[in-house]
């Protein structure tokens, strides 16, 4: 646990005990269980979405990745490849996102995203058409304080590492990214947070359009607020935790396949 993640657990309104999961998993589990838990809240766009995790047994920037041609509703943890820092596969039995520069150029670029997510959910997506990022008018929304960009330039997709290299430069430390015309990009630390930060982010994108269909304008979380609720909201042992074991335990009730 870090220092952050302490203090946090020492505040009242956190659950001292948790019931946790009934056994560890793999990368290869954890990304294929992201995958079906994003699927499962329509984040996923059939045909689109791919999910990297830099190997942490590794000092050769490889990375695990979803396979390219299979839909997140139907992955299981033996469909996750191998492939190295440029892209290349190196074990598995299907073939990599043409995309995946997407992926090599910011993890090349940042390492504290050990974990990249794309997709094109709808209300990230929608905003994406307008070119337009979501304001912090909720509590949940503080996770993403000062830390959502845009990357305003389409050019008909991310395809080579040049164009790759170009989207990481511009994003900077963002942790959510809406990509103009195209979709959604999140980074995180670990797959757990990814995963949390993903769900959430739509979720914000979406609260931001029904205002709009609302024809309301909402009002901001007081910028003095958002800190706290930021560092709560993205603690690994408390807020991540309690999401991430909850939809898994109900994935695996559902879909114990995933795992194999």
């Amino acid at each position: 646990m870090g220092k952050l993640d302490e203090a946090i657990a020492g505040q009242s309104g956190f659950p001292r005990v948790m019931p946790g999961l009934d056994q560890p998993l793999t990368v290869p589990q954890k990304i294929a269980c992201a995958a079906r838990i994003l699927d499962a809240e329509g984040y996923a766009l059939d045909v689109a979405g791919h999910i990297t995790v830099v190997r942490d047994d590794a000092d050769d920037g490889s990375m695990w990745c979803t396979p390219y041609g299979l839909w997140w509703n139907e992955v299981t943890a033996s469909d996750i490849l191998t492939i190295d820092a440029d892209g290349e596969v190196l074990e598995g039995r299907w073939d990599v996102t043409p995309a995946v520069f997407i992926h090599t150029e910011m993890h090349r670029a940042r390492p504290d995203a050990r974990v990249v997510i794309h997709n094109h959910p709808y209300y990230g997506s929608l905003l994406s058409t307008m070119h337009k990022l979501p304001e912090i008018t909720d509590q949940q929304a503080c996770m993403f304080d000062g830390d959502i960009a845009l990357f305003g330039t389409y050019t008909g997709g991310v395809d080579d590492a040049a164009g790759g290299q170009e989207m990481a430069d511009a994003v900077g430390g963002a942790t959510a990214v809406i990509l103009a015309n195209h979709g959604v990009l999140i980074a995180g630390e670990t797959t757990e947070q990814a995963v949390y930060r993903a769900s959430n982010f739509e979720r914000v994108c979406r609260l931001n359009y029904d205002a709009m269909q609302a024809g309301q304008t909402p009002v901001p979380v007081p910028p003095d607020q958002r800190p706290t609720l930021k560092a709560a909201v993205n603690s690994h042992h408390m807020t991540v935790r309690y999401f991430w074991e909850g939809a898994v335990r109900r994935l695996l009730r559902e879909a114990p396949e995933v795992l194999n």
